[in-house]
């Protein structure tokens, strides 16, 4: 994949925008690539360049990317106010639930729809799925579509005002560590060591939810990039970003082994029939 400059508008001429109407609502949607489907969704403020960039890699391991518009200026280097702004729209929008614990965003509901719209298109045995920051717990409520078999969460900072608290609702959590077990599947989820919005806690809590379905992986705060967009200067002071806007694109550095990690995790879930354990 060409280097792109993270510091410019990305104009996201190499992937196709389509309009996907699911349960009466319509979004966005950025689709490229050819194999399985994975669903990327954006972080907070937006599809930002360090977000398509991971997009492109995933679908450069061989899959096709589903990337829907869920806020924010798509493409657009996120700026401080801007960011901010959207940041608290999005606190208050019916879509999300940003500060209730034990309740799932009703967007997720859209979300599962998605991937059972991307398995019918896509084929392969099932759908991945990565959520960052504000939507990094949504890969875990999507495991109620079946379609649904390789989850990941980006540093999930919802709830905001609870970092023991996990954003799904008690009955759902229940039923997705249920077929965890059934179907021999696991959560891959990642934080930096020192992140103030996905602190240690969240992963306890994640890890009493599901057991040791739950696979949390927590990169030291040494391995994160410092050279970051306005918004994340100003507003995201520790490390936080792992794959996006916090990742050195080094070889040898953590946060690309990180990256890799997920790849192959979805190559191993999407690319083999059901059934075999693995992370």
């Amino acid at each position: 994949m060409p280097k792109r400059s993270m510091k410019q508008d990305d104009p996201l001429e190499d992937f196709t925008r389509r309009d996907i109407t699911l349960d009466g609502v319509t979004k966005a949607v950025y689709v490229a690539g050819t194999g399985p489907a994975v669903i990327v969704m954006t972080e907070m403020p937006g599809i930002s360049p360090h977000v398509a960039r991971f997009a492109r890699w995933v679908r450069d391991a061989g899959f096709t990317v589903y990337m829907p518009s869920l806020f924010g200026r798509d493409g657009a280097v996120p700026g401080a106010e801007e960011g901010a702004a959207i940041f608290q729209r999005a606190c208050v929008s019916a879509e999300f639930r940003a500060l209730s614990s034990n309740q799932s965003s009703p967007v997720t509901k859209w979300l599962r729809s998605l991937a059972r719209l991307a398995h019918g298109e896509c084929g392969g045995p099932g759908v991945g799925a990565i959520g960052m920051c504000f939507t990094g717990n949504f890969a875990l409520t999507m495991m109620l579509e079946p379609s649904m078999l390789a989850p990941v969460l980006s540093q999930p900072s919802l709830p905001l005002n609870d970092p023991a608290g996990i954003e799904i609702a008690p009955d759902e959590v229940r039923r997705v560590r249920e077929r965890l077990e059934r179907e021999d599947l696991t959560v891959m989820a990642y934080r930096f060591e020192g992140d103030k919005f996905c602190m240690a806690q969240r992963f306890a809590a994640y890890t009493e939810a599901l057991g040791d379905r739950f696979i949390g992986r927590v990169l030291p705060d040494s391995a994160a990039n410092a050279d970051l967009a306005p918004f994340f200067a100003r507003h995201v002071t520790t490390p936080h970003s792992v794959v996006t806007a916090h990742l050195i694109d080094e070889a040898g550095q953590p946060t690309i082994a990180a990256r890799d990690e997920i790849l192959a995790f979805f190559k191993h879930r999407l690319a083999t029939p059901r059934g075999g354990r693995g992370s």
